[in-house]
């Protein structure tokens, strides 16, 4: 959070009244957390900024030193989430390494992020139906683009015949939904007692059977 805040200030410090970025990334990060966990109990539609303002702490003045509305407030989180999603993923495979294992980075890499980060992926799926068309398209963009990731991995391993694979941008879809069930249904996997690294095992051993080569 503090890395999606500093990130945050940085990118929009000529519209955030606030200089000073220790006290700009504190408050920010209070506005997210607090946006974040109202939106994820009431929705973010029904959650006013006088709630935020009580619950954060900030006051309205204080608030709009940060964004001049809901609206505004909404794009800042999903397009830092987005970006930091992308650039973690990013890091987290070896692009030296091969196919098999890249396959094997991505898929706990986006597990494992997915539970540092799942206040913000479960608001950002489910209030992307209320953003407008142009914030909408900048939503979907980013859900393909960590898509993308999944299919360049699936591609190179059919290039070196280390993957037999039809169709890889349908699998990488499927295979990215199965991730979004993790987070999306918590309460599932919770109530079978399956932890993220029982789910992340059982995911790679079905991906890895399924885009194996026949023999």
């Amino acid at each position: 959070m503090e890395e999606i805040c500093r990130d945050t200030f940085r990118k929009n410090q000529d519209s955030i009244k606030i200089k000073k970025e220790a006290v700009a990334v504190k408050n920010l990060a209070a506005i997210f957390h607090t946006t974040l966990r109202l939106s994820n109990e009431k929705g973010f539609q029904t959650m006013s900024l006088r709630d935020l303002s009580r619950t954060s702490g900030l006051s309205m003045g204080a608030l709009y030193s940060y964004f001049t509305s809901k609206d505004e407030l909404l794009e800042m989180i999903q397009d830092q989430g987005r970006r930091l999603t992308l650039k973690i993923l990013t890091a987290f495979i070896d692009i030296g390494a091969p196919p098999a294992e890249k396959l094997r980075a991505a898929i706990r890499g986006h597990l494992y992020l997915t539970e540092v980060m799942q206040p913000w992926f479960y608001f950002s799926y489910m209030e992307t139906k209320n953003l407008d068309k142009r914030r909408q398209k900048k939503a979907i963009e980013g859900e393909l683009a960590t898509e993308k990731l999944f299919i360049d991995i699936l591609e190179e391993g059919v290039r070196q015949k280390v993957f037999q694979v039809a169709d890889p941008v349908m699998t990488a879809s499927l295979l990215k939904a199965m991730l979004q069930d993790w987070y999306l249904k918590r309460w599932k996997y919770a109530g079978r007692r399956i932890s993220v690294d029982q789910y992340a095992d059982f995911l790679i051993g079905f991906m890895e059977s399924a885009v194996r080569p026949a023999p």
